[in-house]
């Protein structure tokens, strides 16, 4: 059994749809152009990243805007995160190792003379830190 939209124009589809045939073509088309800007902008953000791997998007968009202005190319700081993001470009932040006290050091290291101390009234230890190299 054939089907009955095999016959029915982009005039009736665009009228039951509630748009315009310039509507339909100019979105259309508009998705394309769009796609081929981010294309163009990805390869320029790839290019400038081979030099610059760990350069985050805020300063990487003071890179290329020139580059946007040159293309006629009108995208905004949020749209280059959102694109970076869209195709995992975006750099990721480095986890910090948080660093205490470095026991295993060459310095000498002093006995823990109050360890199994035992107060029993006010004021019987008194502990000071030291300071090395000042």
């Amino acid at each position: 059994m054939k089907s009955n939209f095999s016959h029915i124009g982009l005039a009736k589809l665009c009228g039951w749809l509630g748009i315009t045939r310039q509507a339909y073509y100019q979105n259309n088309w508009e998705g394309v152009s769009n796609t081929l800007e981010e294309e163009l902008i990805i390869q320029h953000v790839k290019s400038i990243r081979k030099n610059h791997r760990r350069i985050g998007t805020r300063k990487l968009f003071e890179m290329i805007h020139p580059f946007l202005l040159e293309h006629s190319i009108k995208m905004g700081r949020d749209a280059l995160f959102t694109l970076l993001s869209a195709n995992h470009l975006l750099v990721r932040k480095r986890k910090r190792r948080i660093q205490t006290t470095n026991s295993y050091h060459w310095l000498r290291k002093y006995p823990n003379l109050i360890r199994d101390f035992v107060s029993t009234a006010p004021n019987q230890l008194w502990v000071r830190d030291l300071l090395i190299g000042k």
